[in-house]
């Protein structure tokens, strides 16, 4: 058997059939023949890169076969691909990039191939790829100009008489606007010119279609507006290029020219805003043209939807530009609705017939309605559907009916502000719907109200219960069409999960019968849908379903025994659901009897082998974590029966694949819906997003059985809490923290550009404001994670916050939110009290921030802010005395402030107070004690923050206990005010102190009763309030 150095040797000789018979074998079906192919190619890579280069260039060049020919291009191209991503196969490998390794003579032979092949190849797919090839080899070479024949070249092409050739250079020239557009600024007019002329003249629609490409990549990636604007006059050729695809019946071509027209609607809407109605009104036609193909007429509606959602470089523009548009784009979608045919199947109520009857248009218009609303708002929205719905409501065809209640449902997410002012109209709407003859819009009224209750919660659950619930129970009799009662018990769950126990307890009777009826339905979709209406009710009931617990449960625990074939499984997870959420709902005295039965089943379950696609698996997980929070400390003898899956879901390891993101056809389309894959520059990135989700539901679940058991999860400590991160680990969280705040920064920014666009109005205004606190949202993450470093590291941290003190610094500034300014005081707050003599380094560079801070306008700041003087005055010493003068006039304007002890200010008060005796306690030499201690003791007790409370009222026993001079006063005077303050902390039970501090209090003022003359102790007790000389009575009795 040859070696395979001498095989390699064979392949890189004269004859071209050895070769050719390689890449055959690459294709191969044949895994072992494949296998065989690769690793010969690998080895001619690595070995002879020139031989091999010119041997796929000679057969792109030369060989009859089409397959052939195509293949040796996408090979040629990830060979000349400088960051070809790391993949399994043959022709992807961390060294397949080979440009710099080849020869000159074979890099100059290499270039002169290529130009020929495209000069040469007829064949429309593999010009594609051949163009490819060049595009990507010459955005390595240009910006060195290292392939000058290349553009000469290119400018002939496009201005030769052949089409083929046209369109080649076009291809080239949108590949390289993506690549090194800004290096061909230079030949801008040329370029201009050159488009244009295809645009207009040519007559091959390849050649317009490729134009069109060309001109939309130039246009993306210019940078200057001066730059975009000499491509505006091409606007009115691209048109014609659609216009005239259209009129000759090319269907395919006018599709084409959209896809990329949406492209350049998404990524540059303001180059279309000159002619923006002439072009909305065109789209529209198209939309409204029945003789049109489906596909063409959804392309157009995707490109008016497209350019609504743009905000972010456009905000306004369509609201403002075409608002006359916006009620003939409604109508397009509510008549895409139409699209929906009653068919047997659906009313047989199987699942997986839920979208019979459904053509493509109808699934379309849902989506755009829903993308509309939330793109446009309900101001503009709302008007628009109140004139269409009406005359849809009333007509004799159940399409249009049906068609009215689906709007509704879509639209409520985007509209919710606008529609919770008109709740009475909507929900009349939707409430006489639940009577139509027709079934199907009966399901569509239920639909609509179980989004509505989502949407417009609380609010419609507040102010409509009471006709809501009712006519859901009413259609849970519709026996005749069990997809309509399945989907009422669904209902029931949307509603009750935005309702209060005290909305739902009236209506439980009724619910909980009709839903027990359903239970006992032979349709397993009816089935599910009672048992997660169920398990909604009770867990939105909470005690009040204890009466129904005995009618309840043996129904539940009959499904869980006795559903045990493979098409019963997800009834049987739903009733695991049901029957832990109700052993919640109920506690576990009522639940007791049952709970062995049902842990003895779930046991079973858990040790028999179950499917990778059972959905039991997760419904367990968190039945056992529900069933743990019930039981309480009883819940320990299942332990060990539920960790080792538990810490094996914990434990999995992320699902990821990484593949080139241009390759041909190297990705597995999978089936596999939990895969989602994402681009990242030229990578694309596959997660299996079920893995992620089973992994982060063990890991929540851990910390509930942490949380729950207390003592007794300590045995699987050392299983669950490995080491701690290393440097490495802390360094990757920093860097990553870093790029969090960039790129938030740069978000903001992009946010107050917006604000400045032409069309910027209210709407998108008050669109921005709602950004803007999902934006805190962020910070506030980064000053969770931030806080919990600190914590754990301490003083080795510091080094990692010197690096994060130039993102951070700025976060002080008044031009940033609130938010902002919080976070980043309590991240020196975390420093101060976590490092304490090694943060001493940096008083001198925030104290002054934080002494400004102490008076900001922003409630929550201030809070920050005195907490960080109380931290600093326990554990600043010599560094912060220099300071006490301005704290305490800060800390004093914070506590006479007049508001001060409103609910919105009284835990900035109370952090204020709180520090104010720190200053007390550390710094007595540097105030006037005397007049200090009597004023902080005056604001006692502290009620609002109820961890400081704690804090304040130990300082106070400790200071009583030492007989503190300035506290008692000259004569005991201030000894009235400190037992009240006593009895007020112990009228509050356990929330402003802890046990050992109450027992001290106890203990103090029995001194105190022994030790006073009877004269300062009476005249001491009376000045309390009744209830307080009872409450000390009961105490000291």
């Amino acid at each position: 058997m040859a070696s395979p150095s001498s095989e390699a040797a064979l392949l890189m000789g004269p004859d071209p059939s050895h070769f050719e018979t390689l890449l055959s074998h690459l294709m191969s079906t044949s895994n072992e023949q494949r296998s065989r192919a690769e690793s010969l190619y690998n080895l001619c890579r690595d070995s002879h890169p020139d031989h091999l280069s010119l041997a796929l260039s000679r057969t792109l060049t030369a060989s009859p076969s089409a397959e052939l020919r195509a293949m040796s291009a996408i090979l040629l191209r990830k060979l000349l691909t400088p960051s070809s991503t790391p993949s399994d196969d043959a022709s992807s490998s961390s060294s397949s990039y080979i440009w710099d390794r080849l020869s000159p003579p074979t890099q100059v032979a290499l270039k002169s191939h290529l130009l020929a092949c495209v000069q040469r190849e007829e064949a429309k797919s593999i010009v594609k790829k051949l163009c490819d090839v060049v595009s990507q080899l010459a955005s390595t070479l240009i910006p060195d100009d290292a392939w000058p024949d290349l553009l000469p070249f290119m400018f002939q092409s496009v201005t030769s008489d052949s089409p083929r050739l046209q369109e080649s250079a076009l291809l080239i020239f949108a590949q390289l606007a993506q690549y090194i557009g800004d290096l061909l600024v230079p030949h801008l007019p040329t370029l201009h010119s050159v488009f244009h002329q295809c645009l207009s003249s040519s007559s091959s629609p390849e050649v317009r279609i490729a134009a069109l490409g060309a001109s939309i990549n130039f246009i993306q990636c210019l940078s200057s507006p001066a730059d975009r604007d000499r491509f505006q006059d091409l606007l009115p050729a691209m048109m014609q290029t659609l216009n005239e695809a259209l009129n000759s019946g090319q269907e395919a071509t006018a599709q084409e020219v959209l896809e990329l027209l949406i492209d350049l609607a998404g990524t540059e809407p303001k180059y279309l805003r000159r002619q923006l109605p002439d072009i909305v009104g065109v789209m529209l036609q198209i939309a409204e043209a029945a003789a049109l193909e489906e596909g063409t007429r959804h392309l157009a509606v995707e490109f008016v939807i497209t350019l609504a959602e743009a905000r972010e470089r456009a905000p306004g523009m369509v609201r403002r530009l075409v608002p006359q548009f916006i009620g003939r784009l409604f109508a397009v979608l509510m008549g895409m609705l139409l699209d929906v045919e009653d068919v047997a199947v659906w009313h047989g109520a199987e699942a997986e017939d839920e979208d019979a009857g459904e053509g493509e248009s109808y699934g379309v218009g849902q989506e755009c309605l829903d993308r509309l609303s939330i793109a446009l708002g309900g101001n503009t929205i709302v008007p628009v559907a109140s004139e269409l719905l009406p005359s849809y409501l009333a007509a004799p065809e159940w399409q249009k009916r049906h068609a009215t209640l689906i709007t509704l449902a879509q639209i409520a997410e985007g509209c919710s502000k606008v529609m919770v002012k008109n709740l009475e109209q909507v929900v009349n709407m939707v409430l006489n719907s639940f009577q139509d003859p027709h079934a199907r819009v009966r399901w569509a009224a239920i639909n609509a109200i179980g989004q509505l209750s989502t949407d417009l919660g609380p609010d419609l659950q507040m102010q409509y219960h009471q006709r809501v619930l009712p006519a859901l129970a009413s259609a849970m009799d519709d026996f005749q069409n069990p997809r309509v009662q399945a989907h009422a018990a669904s209902a029931v769950l949307n509603f009750s999960e935005n309702c209060t126990p005290e909305i739902l307890t009236p209506y439980l009777d009724g619910i909980v019968s009709k839903l027990l009826v359903l239970l006992q339905n032979g349709k397993q979709m009816v089935q599910e849908g009672a048992l997660t209406a169920l398990a909604s009710v009770a867990d939105s009931s909470q005690e009040h379903f204890q009466k129904y617990y005995d009618a309840v449960m043996p129904y539940l625990k009959a499904i869980l025994m006795n559903a045990t074939d493979k098409s019963n499984r997800m009834l049987r997870a739903k009733s695991m659901e049901c029957i832990s959420l109700v052993g919640m709902a109920v506690g576990k005295e009522k639940f007791r009897n049952d709970a062995k039965q049902v842990m003895e089943v779930l046991m079973t379950l858990q040790g028999s082998q179950m499917e990778t696609d059972d959905p039991t698996t997760s419904y367990m997980l968190q039945a056992w974590a529900r069933l743990c929070k019930c039981l309480g400390q009883d819940f320990l003898p299942y332990m060990s029966v539920v960790m080792p899956p538990l810490l094996q879901s914990a434990q999995l390891k992320p699902d990821v694949t990484i593949t080139s993101a241009d390759s041909d056809g190297d990705i597995d389309e999978s089936d596999d819906e939990s895969m989602e894959t994402i681009t990242l520059g030229d990578k694309r990135i596959g997660i299996k997003t079920s893995v992620l989700e089973e992994k982060a539901t063990a890991c929540n679940m851990l910390c509930c059985y942490a949380d729950e058991l207390k003592e007794g999860f300590y045995p699987w400590i050392d299983q669950i809490s490995g080491p701690l991160l290393d440097e490495g680990q802390v360094r990757c969280v920093v860097d990553e923290i870093k790029h969090v705040i960039t790129a938030s920064t740069a978000r903001k920014s992009e946010r107050a550009e917006r604000m400045k666009a032409e069309d910027f109005d209210a709407e998108e205004g008050e669109l921005l404001r709602e950004e803007n606190e999902q934006e805190e949202e962020i910070f506030d993450q980064v000053g969770d994670c931030l806080g919990t470093l600190i914590k754990i590291f301490k003083a080795a941290f510091l080094p990692f916050f010197d690096e994060l003190s130039p993102y951070i610094m700025p976060m002080w500034g008044k031009d940033k939110t609130a938010e902002e300014r919080r976070i980043a005081i309590c991240m020196f707050d975390d420093i101060a009290e976590q490092c304490r003599e090694a943060a001493l380094r940096y008083y001198d560079t925030y104290l002054p921030f934080l002494l400004e801070a102490c008076n900001d306008m922003n409630p929550d700041v201030r809070q920050a802010a005195v907490y960080g003087v109380g931290v600093c005055a326990e554990f600043g010493g010599a560094v912060f005395k220099p300071l006490v003068g301005e704290a305490l006039s800060r800390l004093n304007c914070v506590i006479r402030h007049p508001d001060a002890q409103q609910s919105d200010n009284l835990m900035a008060y109370d952090n204020a107070v709180s520090a104010l005796g720190k200053i007390c306690q550390f710094h007595r030499d540097s105030i006037d004690a005397s007049q200090v201690v009597p004023a902080w003791l005056g604001c006692l007790p502290i009620k609002g923050d109820l961890i400081e409370a704690k804090v304040v009222h130990d300082q106070l026993c400790t200071m009583v206990e030492r007989s503190d001079m300035e506290l008692l006063g000259p004569n005991n005077q201030y000894l009235p005010k400190i037992v009240a303050v006593f009895a007020e902390v112990l009228c509050a039970g356990k929330d402003l102190a802890t046990e050992q501090t109450a027992n001290r209090i106890v203990n103090l003022l029995r001194q105190l009763q022994q030790t006073l003359p009877p004269n300062v102790l009476a005249s001491t007790w009376s000045s309390l309030q009744p209830q307080q000389q009872l409450a000390l009575q009961s105490v000291l009795s």
